[in-house]
């Protein structure tokens, strides 16, 4: 019953990033789209909320796996 919590735990992390980044390119391209002249800017902030967005999934199988080794 364990590994079926950690395995949801994992997959709304990682499905939940996956949205997050989606968000993230579509409003940068939409951004780069309107003003072409700051896309250095626009994608660097990008690339900072993309490895934030990332870390909350790496957390969760951290974590997935710690309850799961904690369980037995």
């Amino acid at each position: 019953m364990e590994f079926l919590a950690a395995a949801i735990a994992i997959g709304l992390g990682a499905l939940g990033a996956g949205l997050g980044n989606g968000l993230i390119v579509s409003k940068t391209v939409e951004g780069i789209a309107r003003q072409p002249e700051l896309k250095g800017p626009l994608q660097t902030t990008m690339f900072i909320g993309v490895g934030l967005v990332e870390a909350i999934p790496i957390i969760t199988v951290v974590m997935a796996f710690l309850f799961y080794g904690a369980a037995e």
